[in-house]
């Protein structure tokens, strides 16, 4: 069972299976099945896609937990101190928790919009632990680590040009004084 979990093929289908919301969204797009509000209909699916798979990563987690380690917290915590991939995985676990848990409209209404979106943006730095901890944990054929790592790299600078720019345009332009001449 260990060899087809971790078989090259087993994670190309995972791959390709985890494609197939991205798929629905094309197929309902071409079809004209978006509903009457095409944006908001992709980011209620996309939204609802990211909650199942970090339901999913949750679930790996505990997968770790439960069988791999029979929940002994003590020979969870000497496996994280003593690989760091098993660190930087433990730290994206982590992050993710608490995003887990305030993704409700109440979590949203009982810290404030702003409040909220910032501990959101902690997926910013799962998602670049994720990716480290995938890298350091094979050993040899690094490709889909770094595919991964090219894809949250390109997200992350463009939520950083996007926040660049719109913070330029938000800046309030300097209005100098018209000099005076002491002389005239």
């Amino acid at each position: 069972m260990r060899a087809l979990l971790t078989s090259k093929w087993t994670k190309v289908a995972v791959f390709l299976l985890c494609l197939v919301p991205l798929d629905a969204l094309i197929w309902r797009a071409i079809h004209n099945g978006l509903g009457a509000n095409p944006v908001e209909f992709i980011q209620l699916t996309t939204g609802r896609w990211t909650l199942r798979f970090l339901i999913i990563t949750l679930c790996i987690t505990l997968t770790y937990l439960g069988p791999d380690q029979s929940f002994d917290l003590a020979a969870i915590w000497k496996d994280v101190a003593k690989r760091p991939f098993i660190t930087v995985g433990f730290l994206g676990f982590l992050l993710l928790v608490p995003l887990a848990i305030t993704s409700t409209a109440g979590w949203i209404r009982r810290l404030g919009g702003k409040r909220w979106q910032m501990l959101h943006r902690g997926i910013y730095f799962a998602a670049v632990a994720g990716v480290i901890h995938y890298y350091w944990k094979v050993k040899s054929d690094v490709r889909m680590p770094i595919f991964y790592g090219v894809l949250v790299g390109i997200l992350l600078l463009w939520r950083l040009g996007d926040w660049f720019f719109k913070r330029r345009r938000q800046a309030p332009s300097r209005v100098t004084a018209p000099s005076v001449s002491v002389n005239g």
